[in-house]
């Protein structure tokens, strides 16, 4: 019997053991990168996600006398501070003076004569897993800068924490910085992924072909949880706002404020328009490190508190967008043009007109979906062969 005990007591630990597996992010295996890396000059296009444990990377490569000759900065710059859309300028870093190049200003894809002086480039940022979340666009000019110029580009890949594979299919009209791909709302891939599917479809345009490297993390496959240990940008700072972004972001081409200006940002919904019809309300406020010109700023909004919903969406649901413009009908006999504020920016955002269409018809959720199905459909088998974590 004493010997029963001790063999399921065993069995237990190592199953223990192997569930709560550590999750080591392309980033932190030195052993494979310093080899890669040693006599080379490097860029480096990061941000303040770019972590070796509790030590950005750019500090840990240069302790490990690794050359790192500039860093490239994607929206909301190299510390991850600046607001949605705001201009990101040069500079250099205060701590080690390296110089800091700007992605999301004048020039959004690294220029011949930044790339000149590197032989390698190296990509570290964590993703969310949304078309429309800007990282996934920075990825995709820097792999086309570095195949027109011969750079080698090394992806340190990062788990994805929102991993579904959901929404409509981007259409070609509705290529932007928001939308570069043609992929799912919800795409269902790490940037390693995404990298490699840019490169596998001959989506960098006139034959180009990246020369790229994967470091994949390990401890981590499709569907697994995964709990960000540094917000990827000033307005989602926790897991419940990363959760609730897919769905949330399309309000941002409409006159319904998703709680930017307070210190929970995509965990709220309402509008000035609203009063009367919700008990809670919140007041959006110049924000330093959230957002320091938010829409209704010094208005109370009136709408509905997902902190304390009992079930939130799992992967994109349009419940929220379909609730609000049912109101907002009820209320005006103008609600279109109330609500859809920025239709052109709602349709950039959806990477498609057919969802604003259809919710201007009255169209249920069942019934929008059924029209983007086959190209989802379509996707999940593309999705297929790219795929590094099964």
């Amino acid at each position: 019997m004493k010997t029963k005990y001790i063999f399921l007591c065993c069995l237990l630990f190592t199953f223990n053991a192997v569930t709560a597996q550590k999750v080591i992010t392309g980033a932190e295996q030195m052993d494979h990168l310093l080899p890669i890396l040693k006599g080379k000059r490097v860029a480096l296009v990061v941000n303040q996600t770019s972590r070796v444990g509790e030590t950005h990377l750019l500090d840990t490569l240069l302790a490990a006398h690794i050359q790192i000759k500039k860093v490239f900065a994607p929206e909301h710059g190299f510390r991850g501070d600046a607001d949605a859309g705001e201009t990101i300028r040069n500079g250099k870093d205060t701590r080690t003076r390296v110089p800091i190049l700007s992605l999301y200003g004048k020039n959004k894809k690294p220029l011949p004569s930044q790339l000149t002086g590197t032989d390698v480039v190296v990509f570290d940022i964590q993703d969310v897993g949304a078309r429309f979340y800007t990282y996934i666009s920075t990825l995709y000019y820097v792999m086309q800068a570095c195949a027109e110029n011969q750079k080698e580009l090394i992806v340190l890949d990062r788990p994805n924490p929102c991993d579904y594979v959901d929404g409509p299919v981007r259409e070609k009209a509705y290529k932007s910085f928001v939308g570069m791909l043609p992929i799912p709302l919800l795409h269902g891939c790490t940037l390693g992924e995404i990298a490699g599917m840019i490169n596998g479809e001959g989506w960098l345009g006139k034959g180009l072909q990246c020369r790229l490297q994967v470091i994949r993390v390990e401890g981590w496959k499709h569907g697994q949880p995964y709990s960000l240990p540094v917000k990827p940008s000033p307005n989602l700072p926790n897991d419940l706002s990363i959760a609730l972004y897919p769905s949330l972001c399309p309000f941002e081409g409409t006159s319904v404020s998703v709680g930017r200006g307070t210190t929970y940002p995509f965990q709220v919904i309402g509008s000035p328009a609203l009063k009367d019809l919700f008990w809670f309300q919140f007041i959006p406020l110049s924000l330093k490190g959230f957002d320091k010109h938010p829409l209704h700023q010094n208005q109370t909004c009136f709408g509905l508190d997902l902190r304390t919903e009992k079930e939130l969406p799992q992967g994109f649901s349009l419940k929220y967008l379909l609730q609000f413009y049912r109101l907002y009908q009820k209320l005006y006999p103008d609600a279109e043009k109330r609500f859809f504020s920025r239709p052109q920016w709602f349709d950039l955002l959806m990477g498609t007109s057919q969802v604003r269409k259809d919710i201007l018809q009255g169209k249920t959720e069942s019934e929008i979906r059924q029209a983007w199905e086959p190209s989802l459909q379509a996707y999940r088998a593309l999705r297929k062969k790219y795929l590094l974590y099964e």
